[in-house]
């Protein structure tokens, strides 16, 4: 179905809306998948903050031109699905997840950091762990060496604790007897 120029223009100024807030975009040839794996998809990718759309590729290209994704402008051909996320990792993991399992699904490319991506980069970028677990691995990192000398000052304090409770003892066992 064609779209009016103002149905054109909304949807240009929706996805360049996007790709402004967006860290990363990868983009996949979804040819062949089911209307029901299209629909899970879209569920995780919504379930984790990254937004999907099949656009026509010209309003793409009008939408990212001007924005750092317009590296891969060159790349949009073929039915395509835009994956836009703010989170750096999110959009590559869920694409990337999803084309482990189902084989229709061909990730062509994507743009971070105002760099183009090929196929590898983006399964690189989805390797990557993503902000939460980063957070916690370096919380883990400074927690350790506070928490070793936490458990060494404790057995100082409890070795020092025994020492003095041994001549207690013995002087209570003195004025005893």
């Amino acid at each position: 179905m064609s779209l009016n120029r103002s149905e054109k223009e909304a949807v240009i100024t929706e996805v360049t809306g996007l790709a402004a807030n967006a860290q990363t975009l990868v983009m996949a040839e979804y040819r062949g998948i089911t209307v029901a794996d299209m629909t899970r998809l879209r569920s995780t990718a919504r379930s984790a903050g990254v937004t999907l759309s099949v656009l026509k590729n010209t309003l793409a290209r009008r939408a990212v031109a001007g924005s750092p994704f317009e590296v891969v402008a060159d790349q949009m051909t073929g039915p395509l699905i835009y994956g836009f996320s703010a989170d750096a990792v999110a959009a590559a993991k869920v694409v990337a997840d999803f084309a482990k399992t189902n084989d229709k699904l061909v990730i062509r490319g994507g743009a971070f950091g105002g760099k183009a991506l090929d196929v590898d980069g983006v399964k690189q970028l989805a390797n990557i762990p993503s902000k939460d677990v980063l957070l916690a691995q370096l919380c883990g990192l400074l927690m350790s060496p506070i928490s070793r000398t936490a458990v060494v000052l404790g057995a100082l304090a409890a070795k020092k604790d025994e020492g003095a409770a041994e001549p207690a003892a013995e002087a209570q066992e003195a004025a005893a007897a």
